[in-house]
């Protein structure tokens, strides 16, 4: 049974594991809830505790304002997430618009002096690295043809106007909010990151993968797979393979072209 955890259920503990030698916090794609890590936590308890962001605006907090601004929400984030780190050590995890979002708590418990041991993104660009693009502004009809192309919604939710009346709101902002986030100049990450990609991800190349090892000082670690945005659900058992040796203090074994370099 899940524990609602953290400043107005922002944070969900859905396998609670006292004793846990090491604790990661997940931000979900854009578009995404909480529950989607629920298969994570489960399969990493309880040697790892897995705590899930419950971002407003959708399930149960579907009510809530939406917050389409990644500097906004990182900052009303931090603090949410700062007691968390006073336990086991903690690693941070996002995918697509999470993985940007997990880096910008990430800076901000850094300057905090509550760092994070280490930051495994997927299926994101990273931060400094700009594209001009306005999917966000298409209408209703072209904005879902750009969701199914990434195959990562059901394409038979989009049959059910209701179903469409639900969930089109919190994904076209998630949509503004990484759309439009730009990346601020500041202080780099000290730990490591591991950035997981697809090959066939129109949404992020490698070389632009690559230059996330310029956002840290430390390690920096990157994998390809065989896949579109959503590669993780087909290689879930090899990211839960690379989270653990993460969290051990392990250089990951990775697929593809596997690129290791020193920020």
């Amino acid at each position: 049974m899940s524990e609602l955890n953290g400043s107005d259920g922002w944070v969900r503990r859905f396998h609670p594991a006292p004793r846990a030698a090491a604790r990661l916090i997940c931000f979900p794609h854009a578009g995404g809830a909480s529950t989607y890590f629920f298969p994570v936590s489960r399969t990493l308890s309880p040697g790892i505790e897995v705590l899930a962001i419950q971002y407003p605006g959708r399930q149960d907090r579907r009510t809530e304002p939406l917050i389409d601004d990644l500097h906004v929400l990182a900052d009303v984030l931090a603090p949410v997430v700062r007691p968390w780190c006073d336990g086991p050590p903690v690693y941070l995890y996002g995918h697509s618009m999470g993985a940007t979002l997990a880096f910008e708590v990430g800076v901000r418990l850094t300057q905090e002096g509550a760092a994070p041991r280490a930051l495994v993104v997927s299926g994101r660009r990273a931060p400094s690295t700009f594209r001009d693009e306005r999917v966000h502004l298409l209408s209703d009809d072209d904005f879902i043809r750009d969701l199914d192309r990434l195959s990562g919604t059901d394409p038979r939710l989009f049959q059910d106007p209701q179903v469409v009346e639900m969930i089109l709101p919190a994904l076209r902002n998630d949509y503004r909010a990484a759309e439009t986030y730009r990346y601020r100049p500041g202080p780099r990450l000290d730990c490591p990151v591991v950035a997981l990609i697809g090959d066939e991800d129109a949404q992020v190349t490698v070389e632009e993968a690559r230059v996330w090892s310029e956002h840290t000082t430390g390690r920096f670690d990157l994998g390809v797979y065989r896949g579109g945005h959503f590669f993780i659900n087909d290689h879930a058992a090899d990211v839960m393979r690379v989270i653990r040796e993460v969290a051990a203090g392990r250089t990951p074994a990775l697929p593809g072209q596997a690129i290791a370099l020193r920020g």
